[in-house]
């Protein structure tokens, strides 16, 4: 079984050399697959175009962006995700490196349910879900009382608007679902609208840890 991997942008010198808050991005996956994630997967791809494309604004920000490369591309559960204890290994791997950072956690699709499962970190101060996959019997306990805030366009038909309003009403008064519009899953049409969304929500997440 391979290790998972970080791709990072960090805080350039010039900005301080030290970032304000991370941004630890999570990819999408599939419900059942051994199948190796690698350079050439498209959940983890579409992820690294979002990192790329939203990294030297993140950067002007004072916010470092890692994105987690999981070992396999599936949630296999229920009673250990496959993905989930890559996420804690990355969140580990952070708060190594940047102790007392505050992180949000940021995921499309499977990486959402995988945010969730893992923002019980004491390093994590808010999740944002784009395109989330949240199952009807997904829990909300690990969220606690820290923000959530999710983004998806009625249009999706791969993960359901429908189960995630549920859940966002579940989860309680710090969560909320921002409707997308005309736009799918993948995040291919309107890409600087999931940018814009995705970094603005972090980033005040970050700002009003500090504050």
């Amino acid at each position: 079984m391979p290790e998972p991997a970080l791709t990072r942008y960090d805080a350039p010198p010039e900005i301080g050399g030290r970032p304000r808050g991370v941004l630890l991005m999570l990819h999408g996956g599939k419900p059942r697959s051994q199948r190796v994630v690698n350079g050439r997967s498209a959940s983890w791809r579409r992820s690294l175009v979002m990192q790329r494309e939203i990294a030297w604004n993140a950067q002007a920000l004072g916010l470092s962006t890692w994105l987690l490369r999981h070992r396999v591309a599936g949630w296999n559960g229920p009673a250990d995700p496959s993905p989930v204890p890559d996420a804690r290994w990355a969140l580990e791997r952070i708060r190594a490196e940047y102790a007392e950072l505050p992180v949000v956690l940021l995921g499309h699709s499977m990486g959402a349910r995988t945010a969730i499962r893992v923002a019980d970190d004491p390093s994590v101060v808010g999740v944002v879900a784009l395109a989330p996959w949240f199952p009807h019997d997904e829990p909300v306990h690990s969220l606690g009382v820290k923000p959530l805030i999710a983004f998806q366009g009625r249009r999706d038909r791969i993960t359901s608007y429908a189960e995630t309003a549920a859940f966002i009403a579940r989860a309680g008064a710090g969560a909320r679902l921002v409707d997308l519009g005309p736009v799918g899953h993948y995040m291919l049409r309107a890409r600087s609208v999931w940018n814009e969304a995705a970094l603005s929500a972090a980033s005040a997440m970050v700002v009003e840890t500090a504050e």
